[in-house]
C-alpha cells in the first residue's frame, strides 16, 4: 500500500518556501512522498466589471507551474543528493483551502507557512493556516521561519505538550515517532495548574504534584515502550500550559500539541492552549487532532 504523503501548500512566498524545506526534511526522515500544491486562481475583483481573458488564465497557470517547479527544486536541494524522496506537484483551480482540506483526508501531514503573500506581520497567522489547523483531517504543521536557512539550521528536542487526556495522546505518539525518525530527544512538558487559581498547603501541594508526575509517566509509557531508543526528558510544573510550553520551545526543532486538551471534545475547533501557541511560538508547531 502506498504511503500517505506529506502535503505542503506553496505560493512562492518566503514562509511557503521555508515550509517546503521543512516538509522535505520530514519526508526524508519519515520515508514518505511529498506533494506540493499551488492554486492558480485569478483575484476576485469585487464591484468591477472586469472580464478575464484566456490569456489571463494562461498567465496565472504558467505562474503556478513556475512556483511549483521552484518549490520542487527547493525540496530536492534541501533533502540532499543522497535522498530519494518522491516529490510530486499539483496545480489546483479555485481556493487553496478546500483543496488542502480534501487532500488532508489521505495525507500523513499537512504543512503550511504561517503567512503567505500579502501578509504584513510576523505574528499574524494567515487565513490558510488558520483554516487548515481547525478543519484538516490529518496533523497540521505551521512553519513560522522566514527562510530556508532557518529551517535547515533547527536542531534540539521535539517538545510535546502532555496533559494526560485522550486528546493529547496522538500528539505524544506523533512526537515520539518524529523523534525516532530524526534521532532527536523528546521533551515532554506538563503544566498542571495555573498558579494564580488557588493556593494549597505544602502537604496537599506535594500530593497533587506527585499525582501529576504519575499522570505524565502513564501518558508516556506506551510511546516509551514503542520507541525505547528515543531519549526523553520531562518538565512538570505548576504553571499555565501555553506559557510553559512557549518557554520550553526555545531551541526546539518544533512543538507538538493536541488540538484540544482536558475538557475538550472531538471535532471542536482548536483549544485555547493550541490557539495561543499557534500565534506565539517562534519555531514550527504541529497540531494533532484526536480522530477517535
Amino acid at each position: 500500500m502506498p504511503k500517505a504523503p506529506i502535503v505542503v501548500a506553496v505560493d512562492g512566498s518566503q514562509t511557503a518556501n521555508a515550509a517546503v524545506a521543512w516538509a522535505a526534511l520530514a519526508a526524508r526522515s519519515d520515508s514518505v512522498p511529498l506533494l506540493l500544491v499551488n492554486s492558480a486562481t485569478l483575484p476576485a475583483l469585487y464591484g468591477t466589471t472586469v472580464a478575464f481573458t484566456q490569456s489571463d488564465f494562461d498567465m496565472v497557470h504558467a505562474d503556478g507551474e513556475r512556483i511549483l517547479a521552484e518549490a520542487r527544486q527547493i525540496a530536492v536541494d534541501v533533502a540532499g543528493p543522497g535522498a530519494t524522496i518522491d516529490v510530486s506537484a499539483e496545480l489546483v483551480t479555485g481556493s487553496i483551502i478546500p483543496a488542502l482540506l480534501d487532500l488532508s483526508k489521505n495525507a500523513s501531514l499537512l504543512v503550511v507557512g504561517s503567512r503567505g503573500l500579502g501578509a504584513f506581520t510576523r505574528s499574524l497567522v494567515g487565513s490558510v493556516s488558520s483554516a487548515v489547523t481547525r478543519h484538516a483531517s490529518c496533523p497540521v504543521a505551521v512553519i513560522k521561519d522566514d527562510s530556508i536557512a532557518e529551517v535547515v539550521a533547527r536542531s534540539g528536542p521535539i517538545v510535546v505538550g502532555v496533559d494526560g487526556s485522550d486528546n493529547s495522546m496522538p500528539a505524544v505518539e506523533f512526537a515520539f515517532a518524529a523523534a525516532a525518525a530524526r534521532g532527536a530527544e523528546v521533551l515532554a512538558v506538563h503544566a498542571w495548574a495555573d498558579a494564580s487559581q488557588f493556593r494549597l498547603p505544602d502537604l496537599e501541594f506535594s500530593a497533587v504534584a506527585e499525582a501529576e508526575e504519575a499522570l505524565v509517566s502513564a501518558a508516556l509509557a506506551g510511546s516509551r515502550q514503542d520507541y525505547p531508543d528515543v531519549p526523553v526528558r520531562t518538565v512538570t510544573v505548576r504553571d499555565r500550559p501555553a506559557r510553559n510550553i512557549l518557554e520550553q520551545s526555545e531551541g526546539a526543532q518544533f512543538v507538538v500539541v493536541g488540538s484540544h486538551g482536558r475538557g475538550g471534545f472531538n471535532g471542536m475547533l482548536i483549544g485555547s492552549t493550541s490557539q495561543s501557541l499557534l500565534h506565539s511560538v517562534e519555531c514550527p508547531i504541529v497540531i494533532v487532532r484526536n480522530s477517535g
